[in-house]
């Protein structure tokens, strides 16, 4: 089997327009989490998420591409471009080509183009308003598919969707195919842009979200007492993955490695988590046995941590189901609480939290941790950074439909 490196990363958050400003901001716990702004909320039960800030996408793309694409298109085109550039990520030849994939998923895909185009269907009855552009820029593979064309990848582009897991999904099936020798380079991770009506409307109707307004930067608290539900955000982030070989053979800087993924399905509820963690546990699992560790290896868990009761309290029954004593030594957080939730795009963000606590030696904190649940008793690294040490990382990733994925990040020896 073929190692799998990390040679270049990128993400569009609610805290930063790069990978370097969105971690600084996780470091000092700063909230990207404020008052919608994209519509009027007078009526909704939900007032607040955590947007991209000041979001100009001709930065990086042509008005004429801009006007064609989705916004969670300009987010995935504007991180793979930095990514690309810090990796020198290219393809040479036609070999090259074949041997290179654009794993980029979405949960929801171009929601708000079809929200808007149904709009002005319905309002003015006149097929003729519809977007050309309309189709792709709907898919949920819809960045994917732009960036094969941009950048000549002629691999498998197939993107696995899995609600919020489809982040972590795309990274792993991207290692997956790297691993098996199947090709050697690829672009891996996951865009969205969900914060429209009706997917607050949505999520609130479910009773999914936080309705807390009166501070905006606290209204999610993973594994509080009082935590009162997720936060919705938009973005996203891009890994380059490479085969060992192929990029040490063209001199590539190399961050760090993948060494496991896992992935189940609870089999159990629509919307809820299984109770106990037993999907989410299995995924676990199996990240550790596909990297040959044991679960004392792991100094650290990036969780998926949503702020919602019934999450919180799966995933840590999760932890101690697959970690045992070592559960209650080893520091777990959830970035959520900062960046909110991303859908999708939030597990690849993840991924790379999770790289840059190994290359600083910084866990992230979970911030709003001022009152812990009683029964949620593992050490969530509350409310301030801690500076250690860390060389191998579990980052968690769920989604509604009993999707579960773990993803290992290691140190490149």
């Amino acid at each position: 089997m073929k190692r799998v490196v990390i040679t270049g990363f990128a993400m569009i958050t609610p805290l930063g327009q790069s990978a370097e400003e969105t971690w600084s901001n996780i470091k000092a716990g700063k909230s990207g989490i404020d008052y919608i702004t994209r519509f009027d909320t007078t009526k909704y039960n939900v007032k607040v998420a955590a947007e991209v800030k000041n979001w100009e996408p001709t930065k990086y793309i042509s008005a004429k591409e801009v006007r064609r694409m989705d916004r969670f298109q300009t987010f995935v085109m504007a991180a793979s471009q930095e990514a690309v550039k810090q990796s020198g990520f290219t393809v040479q030849n036609e070999r090259e080509s074949l041997r290179t994939s654009m794993i980029v998923g979405s949960s929801v895909g171009g929601i708000e183009s079809y929200y808007e185009n149904a709009l002005d269907l319905f309002k003015t009855d006149d097929p003729r308003r519809i977007s050309p552009f309309g189709i792709p820029m709907i898919l949920v593979d819809g960045g994917s598919n732009l960036l094969s064309i941009e950048l000549k990848a002629c691999g498998p582009s197939a993107t696995p969707i899995s609600a919020c897991a489809t982040g972590a999904d795309c990274i792993g099936h991207a290692y997956s195919l790297i691993k098996s020798g199947r090709i050697d380079q690829a672009l891996a991770g996951c865009g969205d842009a969900p914060i429209i009506p009706i997917g607050i409307a949505a999520f609130d109707r479910v009773g999914a979200c936080s309705r807390e307004s009166e501070n905006p930067a606290k209204a999610i608290r993973p594994f509080a007492k009082d935590r009162p539900g997720l936060v919705f955000a938009e973005g996203a982030a891009i890994l380059v993955l490479e085969e060992l070989e192929h990029a040490k053979a063209r001199g590539a800087q190399i961050y760090g490695e993948i060494v496991g993924y896992g992935s189940t399905s609870d089999a159990f509820h629509i919307t809820a988590p299984e109770p106990e963690g037993k999907g989410a546990s299995w995924a676990m699992q199996l990240a550790l046995e596909d990297a040959g560790l044991p679960p004392t290896a792991i100094d650290y868990i990036n969780a998926h941590g949503t702020g919602t009761s019934l999450n919180d309290s799966m995933e840590t029954k999760a932890i101690k189901r697959v970690f045992g004593d070592h559960a209650y030594k080893m520091p777990i957080s959830s970035t959520k609480s900062m960046t909110g939730h991303g859908m999708g795009a939030t597990a690849a963000m993840e991924a790379i939290f999770s790289l840059l606590a190994i290359r600083d030696g910084i866990l992230p904190p979970t911030i709003n941790l001022t009152e812990p649940d009683p029964e949620l008793d593992l050490d969530y690294v509350p409310n301030i950074a801690r500076e250690v040490p860390v060389k191998m990382v579990m980052s968690n990733s769920f989604g509604f439909g009993g999707h579960n994925a773990a993803l290992i990040v290691k140190a490149y020896e």
